[in-house]
Protein backbone atom coordinates (compact mmCIF):
# COMPACT_ATOMS: atom_id res chain seq x y z
CA UNK A 1 0.00 0.00 0.00
CA UNK A 2 2.86 2.38 0.83
CA UNK A 3 4.41 1.83 -2.62
CA UNK A 4 1.11 2.76 -4.26
CA UNK A 5 1.00 6.03 -2.36
CA UNK A 6 4.59 6.88 -3.29
CA UNK A 7 3.93 6.04 -6.94
CA UNK A 8 0.83 8.24 -7.02
CA UNK A 9 2.76 11.13 -5.48
CA UNK A 10 5.54 10.76 -8.08
CA UNK A 11 3.02 10.65 -10.92
CA UNK A 12 1.27 13.73 -9.53
CA UNK A 13 4.61 15.58 -9.36
CA UNK A 14 5.41 14.67 -12.98
CA UNK A 15 2.09 16.20 -14.06
CA UNK A 16 3.25 19.51 -12.55
CA UNK A 17 6.07 19.77 -15.11
CA UNK A 18 5.67 22.95 -17.18
CA UNK A 19 8.72 22.53 -19.40
CA UNK A 20 11.24 19.72 -19.69
CA UNK A 21 14.57 19.05 -21.42
CA UNK A 22 16.34 15.68 -21.34
CA UNK A 23 20.06 15.22 -21.94
CA UNK A 24 21.29 11.73 -22.80
CA UNK A 25 24.91 11.16 -21.75
CA UNK A 26 26.14 7.57 -21.88
CA UNK A 27 24.50 5.48 -19.16
CA UNK A 28 22.94 8.58 -17.65
CA UNK A 29 20.02 10.78 -18.58
CA UNK A 30 19.67 14.23 -17.05
CA UNK A 31 16.21 15.76 -16.86
CA UNK A 32 15.80 19.50 -16.47
CA UNK A 33 12.19 20.08 -15.42
CA UNK A 34 10.56 23.44 -14.79
CA UNK A 35 7.87 23.11 -12.13
CA UNK A 36 5.67 25.34 -9.97
CA UNK A 37 5.57 25.22 -6.19
CA UNK A 38 2.44 25.76 -4.10
CA UNK A 39 2.95 29.53 -4.30
CA UNK A 40 2.97 29.35 -8.15
CA UNK A 41 6.71 30.17 -8.22
CA UNK A 42 8.78 28.45 -10.89
CA UNK A 43 11.82 26.34 -9.99
CA UNK A 44 14.17 23.91 -11.71
CA UNK A 45 14.26 20.22 -10.78
CA UNK A 46 17.43 18.50 -12.04
CA UNK A 47 17.25 14.70 -12.06
CA UNK A 48 20.08 12.30 -12.86
CA UNK A 49 18.81 8.86 -13.88
CA UNK A 50 21.38 6.07 -14.19
CA UNK A 51 20.88 2.44 -15.27
CA UNK A 52 22.28 -0.08 -12.81
CA UNK A 53 22.18 -3.87 -12.74
CA UNK A 54 21.08 -5.31 -9.40
CA UNK A 55 21.83 -8.93 -8.49
CA UNK A 56 23.61 -11.70 -10.39
CA UNK A 57 22.65 -14.43 -12.86
CA UNK A 58 18.95 -15.26 -12.97
CA UNK A 59 18.34 -12.86 -10.08
CA UNK A 60 19.75 -9.87 -12.01
CA UNK A 61 17.41 -7.08 -13.03
CA UNK A 62 17.73 -3.56 -14.38
CA UNK A 63 17.07 -0.72 -11.99
CA UNK A 64 17.24 3.07 -12.28
CA UNK A 65 19.06 5.09 -9.65
CA UNK A 66 17.76 8.66 -9.44
CA UNK A 67 19.15 11.74 -7.75
CA UNK A 68 17.37 15.09 -7.63
CA UNK A 69 18.38 18.69 -7.05
CA UNK A 70 15.90 21.53 -6.73
CA UNK A 71 17.18 24.92 -7.83
CA UNK A 72 15.21 28.06 -7.09
CA UNK A 73 15.17 31.24 -9.13
CA UNK A 74 16.97 33.36 -6.53
CA UNK A 75 19.93 30.94 -6.73
CA UNK A 76 20.25 30.67 -10.55
CA UNK A 77 22.97 33.30 -10.96
CA UNK A 78 25.19 32.00 -8.15
CA UNK A 79 24.68 28.40 -9.26
CA UNK A 80 25.56 29.07 -12.91
CA UNK A 81 28.57 31.17 -11.88
CA UNK A 82 29.85 28.38 -9.62
CA UNK A 83 29.15 25.72 -12.25
CA UNK A 84 31.08 27.71 -14.88
CA UNK A 85 34.07 28.09 -12.50
CA UNK A 86 34.11 24.35 -11.75
CA UNK A 87 33.85 23.40 -15.43
CA UNK A 88 36.66 25.82 -16.34
CA UNK A 89 38.83 24.39 -13.54
CA UNK A 90 38.26 20.80 -14.67
CA UNK A 91 39.02 21.71 -18.29
CA UNK A 92 42.22 23.50 -17.24
CA UNK A 93 43.38 20.55 -15.10
CA UNK A 94 42.57 18.08 -17.87
CA UNK A 95 44.31 20.17 -20.51
CA UNK A 96 41.07 20.23 -22.47
CA UNK A 97 40.19 23.19 -24.53
CA UNK A 98 36.65 22.13 -25.24
CA UNK A 99 34.75 24.49 -27.51
CA UNK A 100 32.01 26.36 -25.74
CA UNK A 101 28.62 26.22 -27.35
CA UNK A 102 26.22 29.07 -27.66
CA UNK A 103 22.60 29.16 -28.70
CA UNK A 104 21.55 31.81 -31.21
CA UNK A 105 17.98 32.82 -31.83
CA UNK A 106 17.03 32.81 -35.52
CA UNK A 107 14.61 35.34 -36.97
CA UNK A 108 11.90 32.65 -37.19
CA UNK A 109 12.17 32.02 -33.44
CA UNK A 110 14.03 28.70 -33.73
CA UNK A 111 17.14 28.18 -31.66
CA UNK A 112 20.34 27.13 -33.39
CA UNK A 113 23.38 25.71 -31.62
CA UNK A 114 26.75 27.00 -32.86
CA UNK A 115 30.35 26.38 -31.87
CA UNK A 116 32.51 29.37 -31.04
CA UNK A 117 35.11 29.89 -33.75
CA UNK A 118 38.54 31.43 -33.42
CA UNK A 119 38.64 34.91 -34.90
CA UNK A 120 41.77 36.63 -36.15
CA UNK A 121 42.13 40.30 -36.92
CA UNK A 122 45.12 40.51 -39.23
CA UNK A 123 46.01 43.63 -41.14
CA UNK A 124 48.83 43.92 -43.67
CA UNK A 125 50.20 47.44 -43.93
Amino acid sequence: MEDLTKKSAVEANDKDIIFSKSIKAGKRIYYLDVKKNRKDELFLAITESKKVMVGYGDEAHLNFEKHKIFLYREDFEKFTEGLRQVIDYINEQSGDVAPTRTVDDNSDGAEEEKEDNLKFDISFE
